[in-house]
């Protein structure tokens, strides 16, 4: 039994963007270069998406990615979620702009207000390194996946969060930020299967703390290196 006067349940720890970070979100930078690259690159590995089903994009932030899910993947409904301030606001037109009918959840990914075993694929792009408890909310991810359905993943490691232009311009938790591999540890640890044929870590230009200085001077990329970027697709068994 409940206690009268007990306590309620802890909000879940989530930084929120910076005024820049709000600001690149909305440029055709972050459209084509981070969210259209990550989603062809996603897609490529996930030949056996579901079409015709029900997505859900954790961290929708502006609504970007909703017209590139509907486009690509033709679900029937998308649930769309984040917990950023004024966030129903900022996706609103984009929402009724998208030829899919869009739900909006202002909600952090740790409690999900769906239920279990009731969505196909879940996308979860640039959002995981805002979350503290990433744990919890990739068994969130894993509680709402219905058997079979996929996860695609994308994320940037801890290089590059920990890189001297993100932490100028941008705010993250940082003592929870982790490596290629670690995230990929962490994804297994919720339950979900991830092959090696469905990684990948793209060492993008803008992801590397030169800029990309090192082939613009003819001296092409490190052998040895910590990745920066890592995408991939898990299924849930079953």
């Amino acid at each position: 039994m409940t206690s009268a006067n007990a306590h309620p349940a802890r909000k879940p720890a989530f930084v929120p963007e910076t005024r820049f970070g709000l600001w690149f979100l909305s440029t055709a930078t972050w459209r084509v270069h981070v969210l259209g690259r990550a989603l062809s690159d996603l897609q490529r590995m996930a030949p056996d998406a579901p079409r015709g089903g029900v997505v859900l994009d954790i961290g929708t932030g502006q609504g970007h990615s909703l017209p590139e899910l509907a486009a690509r993947f033709a679900p029937a409904q998308i649930h769309a979620l984040d917990p950023e301030p004024d966030f129903e606001a900022r996706c609103a037109d984009m929402a009724k702009a998208c030829p899919v009918p869009v739900t909006l959840h202002a909600a952090h990914a740790e409690r999900i207000p769906l239920p279990d075993a009731s969505v196909d694929m879940v996308l979860c792009h640039q959002t995981l390194h805002h979350i503290v408890d990433q744990a919890a909310a990739l068994a969130e991810v894993a509680r709402v996946l219905k058997p079979g359905g996929l996860l695609l993943l994308a994320e940037s490691t801890r290089a590059y969060i920990h890189s001297w232009i993100i932490r100028l311009l941008f705010r993250h938790p940082m003592h929870v930020q982790r490596t290629a591999e670690e995230f990929i540890a962490l994804v297994r640890d919720a339950g979900l299967q991830v092959d090696a044929d469905r990684i990948s870590t793209p060492y993008l230009w803008w992801s590397r703390s030169d800029l990309g200085a090192r082939e613009w001077l003819g001296l092409g990329l490190p052998k040895n290196r910590e990745e920066t970027l890592i995408n991939l697709v898990a299924r849930k068994p079953g």
